[in-house]
């Protein structure tokens, strides 16, 4: 839901309308359980190594390859960054490269649920935020459109990883 509020005192800004979005896919990403890096001064980092995962949606579908990750980083007021590299392989053979950076927050007995591998992806997707504004890069002519595509991504954890319904901000 869009809210609308016009409350500028400035006479140069006008309203302009909400943002819309369509669907572009859902992905499920295959994880290694994590390496802890540990401390370091901007908080706990982690590097989440991706072993595969698949996408699919009206205009794009295919496979998560294997090499990439997230280099997280807990901060020391609980909050959760995320900092992805992950390369797509659609149906028909294209390559996509995506970098993601996002937030994962909750409340601090949802975020100790969420690093317990056997208990993550039981935690209930509304009771913790996970966004995400991912980028695309490829050279395939079929998929350029999304070179020029803005997105954001709405994830939740799975059994073995991790899952986003991303959609493009028309």
């Amino acid at each position: 839901m869009t809210t609308h509020v016009t409350t500028a005192t400035d006479a140069r800004i006008r309203e302009i309308g909400g943002l819309e979005t369509t669907y572009l896919f859902d992905i499920a990403i295959d994880l290694k359980p994590p390496l802890d890096i540990g401390p370091g001064p901007l908080g706990n980092r982690m590097f989440w190594p991706v072993i595969g995962g698949t996408f699919n949606g009206p205009k794009l579908r295919g496979e998560v390859l294997p090499g990439g990750g997230d280099w997280s980083l807990a901060a020391a007021d609980g909050s959760g960054r995320v900092d992805v590299r992950l390369t797509l392989r659609t149906h028909d053979d294209a390559l996509i490269h995506v970098t993601y950076t996002g937030r994962l927050n909750g409340p601090a007995d949802v975020r100790a649920r969420l690093m317990d591998p056997t208990q993550a992806g039981a935690v209930d997707p509304a009771s913790y935020y996970f966004r995400t504004s991912p980028q695309f890069e490829t050279g395939s002519a079929k998929y350029s459109w999304l070179n020029q595509v803005v997105a954001v991504g709405s994830g939740y954890l799975i059994d073995g990883g991790v899952a986003y319904r991303v959609f493009q901000i028309d």
